[in-house]
Order: C-alpha cells, then structure tokens, then sequence
C-alpha cells in the first residue's frame, strides 16, 4: 500500500543589508560581515551546507554552497564549481538563469538555491525546500517545521574568524520607508510596524546604495502580491528602476523564467514558475542560435543541423532526403532511398531496419521471393561469409546453370552481373533486386528490394514493408521474440550455435577496443558523420567482429571501419582518406590505382565496342581498384588508353579477386519418396519431416538424400518423434512443441498450428518503452540505443509538430547515494505523484477537487508500483529503483520523444519534430531536452566500459548469466542480445566486484521483460535512477 503524503515548499530568504526571513517564524535582522551558516542538513546521508558573508556594502559578497562535498563558490560575480566556470552540468546539480536571477537546483537533494546578482555583490538569495526534512537542521534559516528564536539562531550560526564584527542594528527615521509602508496597510495589516522597522535597520547607513532599499522593497511587494495596491506603486514611490535587460529583451514581472526562443518556441509555462524576466515582445521570439540577443518573428527563425545554422528558407539536402528550413523547424521530404538489407559478417540489418546477429556459422536463406532465392554460406571456422548464391525460377528446357567467376560481365534476359571496382560486384535483376556483393576483404551484403510485392519477402532480411514489428517472422510463419530462434529457422540444414556473443580472447580485446574507438572519436575523421549515422552499433561490432576475428586482425578492423565509411558516403557525408589514417590502404595489381569513386559505367574496353549495359543504373560509386579516368581495363588487367583499347563483339576479361558467385536458373524440385537406399532410389530425404514443411524454399530445393529409415510415403515425422499424416503435423515455436488447433497468443497475433504451420491473425497492439540504468532505451518500436544526458528530456508525449497535445512525459537522470533515495517522479495534471524513498507522495496544485482522484490509480504489485491512467490509455510500471516501462494503448499513434513515435518501424525512432530524422542518438536525445531549466547539450559521450575498461572483462564475465542457461527458458521469448551488451555498460560503472548495482538493473530489465520471477542479487550503495515528470491535460 502506497503511503501518500501532502506536500508544501518551505523557502528561506536573506536580501538587503542583512534582513532574513527563516523557513518558519518572523523576518530578523543581523548586521555584519561575519561568515554565517545559512542552513545545513543531512538528508539521507548527503549533507548540504550554504554558508553566507557579507561585505562592507552590505551586499553578500560571497556564498558558499556544498552538497555531497561538491562546493560552488559565488564570489566577485563569478561562480566556480569545484574551481570550474560555468556552464556547469552535472548528474548532481544544474546551475541556469532563471528569469533575471541565477538558480542552483540538486539532484540529490529537494533543494533549490537562487540568488540575483549586481554590482558588487547578490542583494537576494532564497533557498528552497520542496518536501519535508526529517532532520536536525542549524543556521540562520532555522527549522523548516519549527520557529527558533533570533538570537538563538545568530549565535548558533555564526563562524569564528578574524577582524569580523557583529553588531547591534541602528535605526533612524527614513522617510523612503515610512511613505513605501503607509501604502501596504492592505496586505501587511499589524506586521507594517514591525516590516518599517526592518526597513529603517536595513538602510540605515546604505542611503547611498540602490540595491539595499530595491532589494528589501521588492522582496515586500512580492508578499502583498499583484492584487495589493503597492504593487503598480512602489517602483514610483521609491524610485527603484527597472533591471536593464540585454539586446532586444525587456524586463516583465511576474513572467517566463525561461524566455521563449527559436529552439523552445511555445514552451508551456507553470503559473507556479513566474519571475521578474528578461522577455522578447508579444509575438516575437529570443533567436538563441545567434550572438546578441535579438528578438524574431517565429518565421524568421534559423535551424540547426550538425552545428551548422540555416536561414529559413534554406535547404540541406542528403543523397536520400531534402529539408527545408521554415520558422526554426525542419521540414523533410520522405526519405526517397530504397531500403537495404544489410550483411556484414553475423550482424544482419533487415530491409525495415532491425539490426541482430545470426547465432551460427551455417548457410541461410538471406531473402526469397516467390520465384528467386538469395542463400549465404558461411565459413565453417571464420566469422565471415564464403559463398553467395542467387537462384531464379524460370521456364527452361533443361537445367541451366551459369557460374561467374572468371568474366568481367555477365548478361541475360534476367539478370546483369559486374563488377564496380576491384572489392564489388553488383547483380541487378529485371524484377528490381539488386545485390552489391564486396569481396573484400570479407564478404558483405548490401541487399536492394524488388520494388513491387515486398509483403511476399522472407529470409534472414525480412520483408520491406517499413512494419519492424515483423522482421522475425519465421519460416513457419510465427514472429519470434528471439532472433536467435527466428535466424535458424532460415537456415538450411543443421546449424550449429556457435558464433561468440562476446570476446573471447582477452589480448584481441585489447587490440579492438583501442583500434575500433577511432569511430568515436569527436575530432577523428569519421566525426563529421556522427550527426548522420549512429556510431554506437558500429563501435559494438567493430569490437566483436575484431576481437573475434579468425584470421588477420587489421583485415577483421578495416573490415568494420569500412561498413562505418561506406553507411556515411551513402549518405553523401565525406569521411575523408580513412584508410591511409588506420592503415588499411588496399594493394592494387599492375597499373591499377585505388579510388573512393569507382563506377562500372564505360571503365573497360569492352564496353566502348557498344552500349553498356552497366551506365544508367543509378548505382552509387564504390571503392576499390580499377582505371583512372581516360584509361579502360584490357583484357590482361590493366588499364590502358583509350587509343589502345581493342574492340570486342563477344568475349571478356578476368576480374581482379578470388570470390566466384554462383547464379542457378531451374523448373523446380523434385516430390518425396519414401527410400531406404539413396544409390537404389534418391530422393529428398530433407522433406520428411512436419519441420520441413515451414522451412525455406522447400519447393525449389536441390536434392538431398541421405540413407536411412523415413516415414513412409505421405507422412512426415512431427517433433515428438512420431510419423502422422501433413494435416495431423505438430508445430515448434519458442522452443515447445504444439499439437495441431493450439493456439499462442504472442507479439500481438493470435496464431493457430495447422499443418505443421502457423496460421496468424492480428490483435490489438499497446506500445511498452523501456529506460533504464545508465540511459538504455528500448523504444516503442523495438529500437535501443544510449544516450545519457545530465538534463530534462521529453520522454513521450503528443504534443508532436504543431499539435495541441493532452499528455507529456518528462525523464531526468538523478543520481542517489542510497538505496532508500530513488529519486522517480510523474505530475498528472494538478498534482504531483513523486515516486521516492520506496513510496508515492503527493503535492497538490490549485483548482484540486475531489473529483480530480479518479483520473489515475496508484497500486503496488510485487516489487513494482503501478501508475494507471485509464482514460488516457497511459500505464508506468517502476520497480522502486532505477528501471521505468511506459505502456500506452494501441490507439496512440501520433506521439513523439525519446520513446520514438510508434509507427511500427524502427527506422525513423529517432525522430525530432517537424519530421526530421536525427540519426545520431546525441543528437537526437539533445532535440528533446527541455526549454526550463536550461542545461548544456551533450556533445559526447564516454560510457562507463571506456572510462573503466579495467572492469570490461568482469563486467562480460557477470553478465553471461542472461545468455546462459540461467535464462535459457527466456531465450526464446526476449532476445538477450541487448540486454547482455547494456549489461556489460552498467556492470563497467561498478567501482568495486562487490557492488552490483549496475549488473542488477540489467538482469532485473531483462527479467521483466521476460515477464518471470527475478532473483534478487546484492545491491551496492549507489543508485542512478531517473526522474519522471507526467503532464497530462484533460477535461474534468
């Protein structure tokens, strides 16, 4: 049961030349310029202390503030933490403007300090507690529930030092004071004596100063309020000027703490937050993107993309997309790129962009369509592709069978085969397939849908139908949860589980991690294309495919590199010469010269005895050897001039490179028999099972027969062993065997075993969005990746483009030294649910009525707390530590944030608004960091196995308990995969073996993903958990 606590903000104010005004009591005042403790505190074990000391002036000429032993020191106008400048950013604590004043605001604490500065000193500081401390406080500020009396608190408050002084208050008759005060009868009632008191001890001596009379008469008006007569008066009557604002911005009471600009132009304001301000005029926005602080129209605002500003009306165009700048935001085209399968090694991009890896070194089905099949075969010791074969199903007269290996082209009514450059060939077909093969120096895939009947594709590529939801459909027709189960079911024969999920030889570790963190490096030559590509799961395989590797280690690194530079130039980004920077320059045969820009158009001299078939086809340049321009490769393999080239009428030359690719054209396959002996009567024994039924290409197979016993004719042997008829064919799925007319409900499909097959509907499908740990997201869609900001972002919400939205959801990374303090928070409407210390509390807002309790539910099950809101469709599960799941109905589907948009497709997850697809996570998660408070952009990040690579191999050692028979069950129904690699990041952040804290969060994700029963590990004493913020507007 949750415990529900009603909260209050307790404040503590000093301005002026020494008046204070305590969490609880009446306002003091003490003179001197002593250094004093203002408050201090232990709150869960972080101890907070603000020490104040006031100069000659009277102004506070320096603070002193320290939480959990970071100290930021504001003196002389300049504020350093920890002997830095700002901007500060921190998991602990932000330091921003907030309206006309400076704020400190704690991660670790409810606490709040803001302060405002002028000439020679701050002439207001507040602090600010947002929940009750059950603790011993000291200082001038007192006990926030308890009134101390005066002299109690000076004297126990007081730091001994040298030539300081305190002394009794002096007051005489100010005539500023006494005609301010005859005007505030209305909201001070019996305390104006007491507040003109103050007043007189406050400026007596400071007559001369400005700042000590405004600060105290400000502070005064902001008690009475703006209903008060003194309110529109007392600048007049005092002769207290207005703050001067810099550039365009003007100064507005009661306004935006955090001025609306081109980056943040309709932020939503809490009335709750308005401040004295610097402002832009109605209607004209603060253009941030510029030095100067010049005030546009909303339409005249720039854009930003990649650290470079665009004036409205400006395009950025890429090879696949154009955007138009318009009023700050962009507006983009549909990405008119044909999706690509992806091939590189075991890591496997589908054609809707799921990326996974292929559990064995087997041969599979890439991708099949109704009349051709793409098959890869691979090494039986190395971790790369050997052997890559297209089959077309066509009307023959015979068997036809053509092999290209030796020629430098190959064309027939189906099919042209070339090569662009000495490291690729590209096959092109008339129903709109398109392979580019590179040969070298492995083997990789980069695989072209036809254009028409994509639904009709299967394979290890899925099928292009931009749905990433059923990428893992299997041969039998069921969507696995596992891409291990979903990667064997298109395998062709037996295939063995037995590429490594992880290093396996520590020295190549070591090797991999250094070569490989070149990808990341933000001043290296791949940087520029950070913005565009995501560098994250290239940096993961580069190290797997490196450490792993086989053979030559640098050939396994350039390998990785090149799938980096290749996914960049496809884009149009230039890299630059990467291979002479990493030493993976490629050796050219002869006179041949190596180039980025290779094309196959019109390079031999073949092609100059007539029309190429090889010009027109759209295809981009690749790398690799061949002729520079003017000359044209001969027969022998070199290039040779124009003038010496011989003519051709049929005939070829031979390529550079040892990799054959095999093309088969046949009528079909041939029916089963029953047969004992293969050399008496062959027939295809592979066809004899209910399994065979569902697995590729079955009718179009090439016969093998392997003697032994078999089912006799017409029946098939179903998983349990037993010989049944095809109509009577059990079925496998997730591991368990199903009798025919069962049904499993699983990844929204109700699916029905019938003939050895599955036969599915659709169900409704909720989205589920995962955070947790050190900034891990699994997205609506499926799609993970990292980023871990120290500021508020916009989780979800459907206030996306130029929406009105209802909802909005905000995370904030907060750092815990204790268990008890999990620091997770929502606000649904006029109340705030704040998730900590193990419970839920409440702080209620204005216009709170009774009727307001049933727009949500808080309930606790097992280890987790549950916050419903059931008209929204809107469910948040917290496990009381540091891993949040955001569940929404599946009638949401126009939304937006850090849970990308859920559209079902995983390629455009992350998105920004006005439809602009950001590729880099930085630069994605930056796009919804919030207006207020304002917080500094990440520009890179170091995740915890770079900064602690010493704890790497523990780390991997721990958590091959998810891919071990420990979860072996689950295996099936969640893909460990990315569990196990966010595992090995959060396990790096533990400093000592026996602090588990990171390892736990990533096994217990896992396992409620999985939906079992987790055992719980020992939890360390540091905990980084994240801050929610809901926000939902309804009608009540």
């Amino acid at each position: 049961m949750s415990i529900c606590i009603f909260l209050s903000f307790y404040t503590c104010r000093t301005f002026g030349s020494g008046v204070i005004q305590p969490f609880n009591g009446s306002s003091y005042y003490i003179r001197s310029n002593c250094p004093f403790t203002l408050t201090h505190f232990t709150h869960h074990r972080v101890e907070c202390d603000i020490t104040v000391q006031r100069g000659e002036n009277g102004l506070l000429e320096k603070v002193q503030i320290i939480v959990n032993k970071i100290k930021t020191v504001l003196q002389s106008g300049d504020i350093t933490v920890e002997k830095v400048s700002p901007p500060y950013d921190h998991t602990y604590q932000h330091i921003f403007p907030f309206g006309i004043f400076t704020r400190l605001r704690s991660a670790l604490l409810p606490l709040s300090v803001t302060w405002h500065s002028v000439a020679g000193g701050i002439d207001t500081l507040w602090v600010e507690l947002e929940q009750d401390l059950s603790t011993d406080m000291t200082g001038l500020c007192g006990i926030h529930n308890n009134t101390g009396s005066k002299d109690e608190l000076i004297t126990n408050s007081a730091l001994a030092e040298d030539f300081c002084q305190i002394k009794d208050p002096l007051s005489a008759v100010n005539i500023q004071c006494r005609t301010f005060f005859s005007h505030t009868l209305d909201c001070l009632h019996a305390e104006t004596i007491s507040y003109l008191q103050l007043c007189e001890w406050n400026i007596n001596s400071y007559e001369s100063s400005d700042h000590i009379a405004c600060a105290f008469f400000k502070e005064i008006t902001q008690q009475c309020g703006n209903s008060s007569f003194i309110w529109n008066k007392w600048r007049m009557l005092t002769d207290c000027a207005e703050p001067t604002c810099p550039g365009d911005l003007i100064y507005a009471e009661k306004s935006d703490p955090f001025v609306p600009s081109c980056s943040h132009q309709n932020r939503r304001v809490n009335t709750e937050d308005l401040t004295d301000s610097c402002v832009c005029t109605e209607g004209l926005v603060l253009n941030d993107h510029e030095d100067g602080f010049h005030c546009v129209n909303v339409s005249s605002c720039p854009c930003v993309f990649s650290g470079r500003t665009y004036k409205t009306g400006d395009m950025r165009n890429t090879k696949c997309q154009s955007c138009l700048c318009e009023g700050g935001k962009w507006h983009c085209t549909r990405n008119l790129c044909l999706s690509k399968c992806i091939i590189e090694g075991p890591f496997v991009t589908s054609f809707d962009g799921k990326e996974y890896e292929v559990p064995g070194r087997c041969t599979y089905v890439a991708s099949q369509g109704p009349n051709w099949m793409l098959k890869i075969e691979f090494h039986e010791k190395e971790t790369s592709v050997k052997k890559v074969t297209l089959k077309i199903l066509q009307v023959c007269i015979k068997q036809c069978t053509i092999f290209f290996s030796r020629s430098v082209l190959f064309l027939s009514d189906h099919t042209l085969v070339f090569w662009q450059s000495s490291m690729y060939v590209q096959v092109n077909t008339n129903f709109g397939l398109k392979i580019q093969v590179q040969v070298s120096p492995e083997i990789q895939l980069y695989i072209t849908p036809p254009r028409e009947n994509t639904d009709n594709i299967s394979g290890l590529c899925g099928n292009s139908n931009t749905d990433t939801t059923d990428d893992f459909t299997t041969s039998s027709g069921m969507v696995e949860n596992s891409a291990q189960a979903f990667a064997l079911s298109w395998s062709v024969g037996s295939c063995p589980v037995n590429i490594p999920v992880s290093c396996i030889n520590a020295d190549n570790e070591i090797f991999a991690d250094q070569k490989c963190s070149v990808l990341i490096n933000p001043s290296g030559i791949f940087a520029e294309c950070h913005e565009h590509i995501p560098v994250d799961p290239y940096l993961t395989t580069c190290i797997l495919r490196t450490c792993n590797c086989d053979s030559n280690l640098q050939h396994c690194l350039c390998a990785s590199l090149s799938s980096y530079a290749k996914a960049c130039v496809s884009l149009g980004v230039a890299v630059g010469d990467w291979r002479k920077t990493y030493n993976c320059t490629v050796k050219c045969q002869k006179n041949l010269d190596f180039s980025y820009k290779m094309l196959g158009c019109n390079h031999t001299c073949r092609s100059l005895s007539g029309s190429d078939p090889r010009c027109g086809l759209g295809d981009y340049a690749v790398e690799g050897c061949g002729c520079t321009e003017g000359t044209h490769l001969s027969e022998g393999n070199i290039c040779t001039p124009k003038v010496e080239c011989t003519c051709h009428h049929r005939g070829g030359t031979t390529p550079p490179g040892p990799v054959s690719l095999f093309l088969f054209f046949f009528l079909g396959c041939t029916k089963g028999k029953v047969c004992i002996h293969c050399s008496e009567n062959p027939v295809d024994t592979t066809q004899k099972t209910c399994d065979s039924l569902s697995k590729p290409m079955g009718h179009v197979a090439v016969l093998t027969c392997e003697s032994g016993c078999y089912c006799p004719y017409g029946q098939f042997e179903d998983h349990n062993g037993h010989c049944t008829n095809r109509y009577n064919c059990t079925c496998m799925y997730s591991g368990k065997v199903f009798s025919p007319g069962q049904q499993v409900k699983t990844n929204c499909k109700t699916c029905v075993c019938g003939g050895g097959q599955w036969h599915c509907r659709n169900d409704p499908c909720p989205g589920r969005c995962q955070v947790y740990g050190k900034g891990h997201y699994q997205t609506f869609d499926s799609k993970w990746y990292r980023f871990d900001g120290h500021c508020q972002y916009t989780l979800v919400e459907d206030y996306c483009g130029s929406r009105n939205g209802t909802f909005s959801i905000r995370v904030e990374s907060v750092p815990c030294c204790d268990e008890a303090l999990t620091c997770s928070r929502s606000i649904v409407d006029k109340v705030t649910l704040t998730l900590s210390d193990m419970r839920v509390t409440k702080k209620i807002h204005k216009a709170w009525t009774l009727q307001h309790y049933s727009l949500y539910t808080i309930r606790t099950v097992g280890l987790y707390t549950i916050v419903s809101v059931p008209d929204s469709g809107i469910t948040l599960i917290w496990d009381k530590h540091t891993s949040i799941t955001i569940k929404i109905d599946e009638s949401w589907r126009v939304i937006c944030g850090l849970c990308g948009n859920f559209d079902a497709s995983e390629k455009n997850d992350l998105q920004i608004d006005g439809s602009s697809v950001f590729s880099s996570a930085v630069a994605f998660g930056n796009s919804w960091k919030m207006a207020s408070p304002p917080c500094s952009d990440v520009t890179s990040e170091v995740f915890p196995c770079q900064r602690n690579s010493y704890c790497s191999a523990w780390a991997q050692r721990r958590c091959r308990i998810l891919t071990g028979d420990t979860f072996k069950e689950c295996h099936f129904k969640v893909d460990p995969e990315p569990y196990y690699r966010a595992c090995v990041q959060e396990s790096c952040s533990c400093e000592f073996e026996g602090k588990f804290l990171g390892f736990c969060t990533s096994v217990a994700a896992y396992a409620e993903a999985s939906q079992i029963l987790c055992v719980q590990q020992n939890v360390g004493d540091f905990l980084l958990v994240y801050k929610f913020d809901l926000f939902l507007t309804k009608a009540l």
